[in-house]
């Protein structure tokens, strides 16, 4: 017997928009370094990607700081990445435009099993 399958949309903390990706970015600044903890679910149920950020949320830091540590983890150039919503807010959302749709939004996954991946 087969179990039937789950009406529940699958909630994930991204998704593909016409020639990108958009992230759900928990941040955290002032951070030691920059490091991905990994995809947590909020008491909402929404799912974001918890990101740590080497700076302070001073003058735009932090948004820098994330937007140069997700361009170099998806190993595209820093002008394909913006944050487009919550630029004061630790909840965000950032747009990487990708419009061969060559990036994997995995690769700014830790591996499992091991330490949340860090970028001095």
């Amino acid at each position: 017997m087969t179990a039937a399958p789950d009406p529940r949309p699958q909630r994930t903390w991204w998704r593909r928009d016409g020639d990108g990706l958009v992230l759900a970015v928990h941040a955290q600044p002032g951070a030691r370094r920059s490091e991905v903890v990994g995809a947590v679910e909020g008491a909402d149920g929404a799912v974001e990607l918890r990101v740590r950020v080497a700076a302070r949320p001073v003058d735009g830091a932090a948004n820098a700081a994330l937007v140069a540590f997700v361009a170099d983890r998806l190993d595209v150039p820093a002008r394909r990445v913006a944050v487009v919503r919550g630029e004061t807010s630790r909840h965000k959302m950032v747009r990487v435009t990708d419009p061969e749709h060559t990036v994997l939004p995995d690769a700014l996954l830790p591996p499992s099993g091991d330490r949340p991946a860090a970028t001095e």
